[in-house]
């Protein structure tokens, strides 16, 4: 079997596990933070988390899909597994850089729109 399916496979196992759990902690965790910044408005609070859910995995496993056709061929095993390492480690880096954009974007615009309504 050709390296490069087998290194997809294990790729895509290994991102899509992760953006789905980072995902699931985000969304339980998040109904609490956006509930406490936007107090006595639970409906508006639950349709963001929400919102903000769909994006994070339309966008990371959207991602995840599109960088494989930037793989080199695939010769060796030790290739194989250095390139679903940074791959993922991408991955990673860019869920963080998500998750804190998120909370920045919901901490100063939101809470403004609020207030001032």
């Amino acid at each position: 079997m050709n390296l490069n399916i087998i290194g997809y496979l294990v790729y895509l196992g290994i991102t899509t596990f992760i953006i789905l759990q980072v995902g699931k902690i985000c969304y339980k965790n998040g109904n609490i933070y956006v509930a406490d910044l936007i107090p006595h408005h639970a409906g508006i609070c639950q349709k963001i988390n929400q919102v903000l859910l769909l994006a994070y995995y339309l966008l990371n496993i959207g991602y995840c899909a599109m960088t494989l056709i930037s793989w080199r061929k695939i010769v060796s095993s030790t290739q194989l597994i250095e390139t679903i390492c940074i791959k993922t480690a991408i991955i990673v880096f860019i869920i963080s850089i998500l998750h804190y954009l998120n909370i920045l974007i919901i901490t100063k615009y939101v809470q403004k729109l609020i207030h001032n309504n």
